[in-house]
């Protein structure tokens, strides 16, 4: 269970820095007898109330602050009976700070102090903790230096208490960040994505699909598969997911309940296609989790190799758009390659082997990893961009989001603290960002939450424009939320992805009915694996992350049909693009043809370029592997442009050129034949660029099957 606990702690709702152990250990008494000099009626229900809300007061721990929120309503109400004591207002003040209000929290305490400014030894540590969570940075500075100036030491060594549990000079450094970014203020919208999604509960912990179709998360809500109730009054974790309707409006979550048991489960990384799903389960050393989409159904979890899951604490965890690289965290001491941890939590990194398997973990090193603690690690589709977050010097309070960018070479930059106000003085931890860069996903306790931890979607607005005259100070995002900026001029272009996600369908040629496909991806210019995936058996649909400036070929196969090529050509200078390419199949009958989209020529010559290889190689393995006896006819196709004999020259030329690499490579010539066909038999216009371009190509037939 302590294991638990410590994940909870750092990656569910119990966000709570440190210091939020002083309040059940300051727990000063309050004085019943000045209700009972009241002249109103209810001194028993007040005192009722106040015994109630001590029981859940003192129920806090660094798992939860739940017991402030029904400590809250129990004091408010003794609060009725008697709003001039101060003990009763400090406490109020204290569960206003831990709620989704904490403004509230300032009058209460500032009524506390001025009631009898010694109603606590912390007064006024917990007044400065009230401003920097409000924003008031100076003001909170200001009461953070007069506890700093108090006689608190000497007052915690006569309740033999340990001072190092109020690290003020660590606050106050807190604050002075806070007041530096404050002047260069990230301009984005932030809105609740609403009661669909959000309930009273805690909901957090957001994963979302590259296209930003899928999102799973976690939630306390009631409906728990195993109906349990832990002990800050919330029900154990479980995994929902939700799909996007458009236009930000997601649809109700359903319970993943074949994924969910009767203890926590937790949502903490998904991959860029959505096919397979980290969770975390705390038992028993805190471990990570995979499970797989397959059809319409998700596998059993199973834990992760011990390259990546030790008897240490690993928690959030995301994968490269390729698949070929895992970023995790680990509380171990050391990486397999006996490099020492640079703090208590670090970000690791293991590389997927050529037998599929995940290597030895190694430590990501220098400037990401610090002597603080790093947490929820996200590394954007484009494998550019590394989200995290961190207790480094520069954060505004508990963990803060910071993001990093790799260079050309290799080289991650120094990591950049992503602002206010997506950071707050709270720990922030749960972020990720869409394929196209332009929104992000987070939880947070925040002023407008609907519950304890709230799901949000951040809109990035990119550089200032100038203002415009406006009769509102708020704009409305959705129904359910209001964004938290001011009025400006239409939004500009963010700072460019250089991603392309592409997309589609993989069917039957003949009955359009959703094919399960291996798809394949070759970078050609380096004649290497980019990256290998499924489509879904159930849908037919797939989505892989293409990183800008290289030339791809794709291809897709499916047992009893023709595999199918495409080539995808992304620009370096490109910006973020969908790229739609639904795939039809065809199935292996005499007659059926495929059009070779990677085989390429020099110009005008039937010699082959070397970037045409992954494409030959996928033809001789199907006539040397899988169907050892086809015969087929390689087609040469031209378009319009030159003389009929010139076009059949060349494109009988380049057929052959085809048959002679197959030839070479294993295939008998008497299973193979050629024919140029020149612009005879056009599949697209000769009329424009592009359909011209579609006419030049190389087709195989199916002449028999055997």
């Amino acid at each position: 269970m302590e294991k638990f606990n410590l994940y909870i702690s750092a990656l569910t709702i119990a966000f709570i820095l440190m210091f939020q152990t002083s309040y059940s250990q300051m727990n000063i008494p309050i004085d019943k007898n000045e209700f009972k000099t009241s002249e109103k009626s209810g001194y028993k229900e007040a005192l009722n109330a106040i015994k109630l809300g001590d029981e859940n007061f003192e129920s806090n721990s660094m798992t939860s602050f739940g017991g402030y929120q029904k400590a809250l309503t129990e004091y408010l109400a003794a609060n009725t009976y008697n709003n001039n004591n101060a003990a009763l207002n400090y406490k109020l003040g204290v569960c206003y700070i831990f709620s989704s209000e904490k403004k509230k929290a300032i009058p209460f305490l500032e009524k506390s102090y001025s009631l009898n400014p010694k109603v606590s030894i912390d007064i006024k540590y917990v007044m400065g903790l009230a401003y920097q969570k409000c924003g008031m940075y100076k003001e909170a500075i200001s009461n953070y230096t007069d506890f700093k100036n108090s006689d608190y030491k000497n007052e915690l060594k006569k309740l033999k208490m340990n001072e190092d549990m109020y690290n003020v000079e660590a606050r106050i450094k807190e604050c002075e960040s806070a007041e530096k970014l404050k002047e260069h203020q990230a301009r984005v919208f932030i809105d609740n994505l609403g009661p669909n999604i959000n309930s009273k509960y805690s909901d957090y912990g957001p994963v979302i699909s590259t296209d930003e179709t899928m999102m799973i998360f976690t939630s306390r809500r009631e409906g728990s598969v195993g109906g349990r109730i832990d002990i800050d009054g919330q029900y154990f974790e479980d995994l929902y997911i939700s799909y996007n309707e458009g236009d930000n409006r997601w649809a109700p979550p359903t319970n993943m309940k074949t994924l969910n048991t009767d203890e926590h489960d937790a949502s903490v990384g998904l991959s860029p296609d959505g096919s397979i799903l980290y969770t975390f389960k705390g038992t028993p050393d805190g471990n990570l989790y995979e499970s797989t989409l397959k059809g319409d159904n998700w596998s059993k979890p199973k834990p992760l190799s011990k390259n990546i899951n030790t008897k240490y604490h690993e928690s959030s965890i995301s994968i490269s758009s390729d698949g070929k690289i895992l970023y995790f965290v680990s509380e171990r001491p050391k990486d397999e390659f006996g490099t020492p941890t640079k703090g208590g939590k670090d970000i690791y990194i293991s590389e997927r082997t050529a037998k599929g398997e995940w290597g030895p973990a190694r430590n990501i090193g220098t400037p990401i990893n610090t002597e603080y603690d790093e947490e929820g690690v996200f590394i954007h589709p484009d494998n550019r961009t590394l989200y995290f977050s961190s207790k480094r010097e520069g954060t505004i309070g508990g963990y803060d989001i910071f993001y990093s960018e790799m260079d050309d070479d290799g080289n991650w930059g120094e990591p950049v603290n992503i602002g206010i106000p997506i950071n707050t003085p709270d720990d922030d931890i749960f972020f990720i960002v869409t394929g196209n860069g332009r929104y992000a996903y987070m939880s947070s306790n925040r002023e407008g939450s609907l519950g304890l931890q709230d799901i949000w979607r951040i809109t990035f607005l990119g550089p200032e424009k100038p203002m415009v005259a406006g009769t509102e100070d708020n704009l409305i995002a959705s129904s359910n939320a209001l964004i938290q900026t001011v009025v400006k001029q239409e939004t500009v272009e963010v700072k460019k992805v250089r991603l392309t996600i592409m997309k589609g369908t993989i069917t039957d040629a003949n009955t359009g009915a959703p094919l399960e496909s291996a798809i394949e991806i070759v970078d050609l210019e380096k004649d290497e694996v980019y990256a290998t995936l499924e489509s879904n058996a159930a849908t037919g649909k797939y989505l892989i992350s293409l990183p800008s400036g290289k030339n791809y070929g794709i291809t897709a196969r499916t047992e009893g049909y023709l595999f199918h090529s495409e080539n995808v050509d992304v620009p370096a200078a490109t910006s973020y693009q969908e790229i739609i390419k639904d795939i039809k199949l065809k199935p292996i009958n005499v007659g059926a043809t495929i059009i070779l989209s990677n085989i390429f020529f020099d110009f005008n010559k039937s010699t082959l370029r070397d970037i045409s290889k992954a494409e030959l190689d996928n033809l001789v393995r199907l006539l040397t592997v899988d169907y050892p006896k086809m015969v087929i006819e390689i087609g040469g196709h031209t378009d319009n442009v030159g003389s009929l004999e010139y076009n059949t020259k060349l494109s009988t030329n380049r057929a052959k050129a085809v048959v002679d690499y197959l030839s070479a490579h294993g295939v008998a010539q008497e299973r193979l034949s050629y024919k140029g066909y020149a612009y005879q038999q056009p599949i697209d216009t000769n009329d424009t660029e592009e359909g011209r371009q579609k006419n030049r190509r190389v087709e195989f037939k199916v002449i028999s099957v055997k």
